[in-house]
């Protein structure tokens, strides 16, 4: 199936999803995270084709979210780790496992917990609010344009709905 690009679109979640959209690519920055760093130990953990895993290594670090070090000179041998960009998608997949654990766990429960250095608890990831600290939810966030919002593709009826685009366009 041939891929649509976002590059595009006027979103930040497109942008997003341009770079981390393509299936396997945020499990591969599971795996990284988790301390998988050698390709032969990602390919054997995700049961990846190698010349898939290849393609998507070269387009994570082609989009600065993991970067290659080499480990042996001969044959040349890299590791792979995450960039300070990679590193912040963790929350990311923190939250978007909580979203599995609650509505498609697998059997058996989650296979995963989250242990908080800091206090020693297990938890659930949420998303808070970085001036107040409390939960933020769909029912207590609005959306306004920002200072990068403009009428294009994947934002043309939310602009017009906001007044930044006349209403034919």
């Amino acid at each position: 199936m041939q891929r649509i690009s976002f590059a595009e679109m006027h979103c930040s979640i497109a942008q997003s999803l341009e770079r981390v959209g393509e299936w396997w690519t945020l499990l591969i920055v599971r795996d990284i995270h988790l301390g998988l760093h050698r390709f032969d130990d990602i390919a054997e953990n995700l049961g990846i084709s190698r010349n898939l895993l290849t393609r998507r290594l070269e387009t994570l670090v082609a989009g600065g979210i993991v970067e290659r070090r080499a480990y042996q000179k001969r044959p040349p041998r890299h590791e792979y780790h995450l960039t300070e960009a990679g590193l912040e998608l963790v929350p990311v997949l923190m939250a978007l496992m909580a979203w599995g654990d609650k509505w498609v766990t697998p059997a058996g429960g989650p296979p995963v917990r989250l242990v908080h250095h800091e206090c020693g608890a297990e938890f659930t990831p949420r998303v808070c609010c970085s001036e107040c600290g409390k939960p933020a939810t769909t029912a207590d966030v609005t959306a306004l344009p920002g200072p990068g919002a403009a009428s294009g593709p994947g934002t043309r009826v939310l602009a017009r709905r906001s007044g930044l685009a006349p209403e034919g366009s």
